[in-house]
């Protein structure tokens, strides 16, 4: 149930049709403040279901020293060159899924007290920028025959870089009563001087 109580704001980047949104509305009791969407046709949904939340466009070219803070940012960055449907070209320079530099780039200068960041389980397995961003180790996860924790790791790295603790986990859509076993991985971030709250409501929820 959503908490009627919270004065928490979010903003949401790769908003979609805003179906990461209405979650963390749900969880947290949050209220949207912007969205960041480039493609027409989701950007007419959010419109439509949140008529007075400014979009705010194109990723690559806003200011964010410009826009308002807000309590939470979430997002699920490009998945394509992460997915095992694509061409898995991973988190290299130039990729869609090199976006994400953008959205660090967002919690960087915003400073929210959470992040929340969902992609696709082929984010354990995928490359990061270049190796300097593997972790070293003969570990495995994700992947059989793939480095440990490519994309994600480096989101982790980024974050913790930046001053917040991570944690994540996958969910498939059968864990939430749906049919099929499609998983997703969902990372919370909470900024190192908040006390964590978030993951305890994500727990419950």
């Amino acid at each position: 149930m959503k908490n009627h109580h919270s004065d928490l704001k979010v903003g949401s980047l790769f908003s979609g049709y805003g179906g990461l949104d209405l979650a963390v509305e749900h969880v947290f009791g949050a209220t949207p403040a912007w969205f960041v969407e480039f493609d027409e046709a989701p950007s007419k949904i959010l419109a439509h279901h949140w008529p007075d939340v400014p979009n705010l466009g194109d990723v690559t070219k806003i200011d964010w020293s410009k826009v308002e803070p807000v309590d939470i940012i979430i997002g699920g960055s490009p998945c394509q060159d992460l997915s095992a449907a694509g061409k898995r070209a991973g988190m290299t320079e130039g990729t869609r899924s090199n976006l994400w530099v953008n959205m660090r780039q967002a919690i960087d200068q915003l400073r929210p007290r959470y992040v929340i960041w969902e992609n696709v389980q082929g984010a354990l397995s995928a490359a990061a920028t270049s190796d300097s961003d593997m972790e070293p180790g003969f570990g495995q996860v994700g992947d059989r025959g793939a480095r440990s924790l490519r994309a994600l790791g480096r989101v982790c790295g980024d974050l913790a870089e930046i001053g917040y603790d991570t944690r994540w986990t996958t969910l498939r859509v059968s864990d939430i009563g749906g049919c099929h076993h499609r998983a997703r991985i969902f990372l919370l971030g909470t900024r190192q001087d908040v006390t964590n709250i978030g993951s305890s409501r994500m727990e419950t929820n």
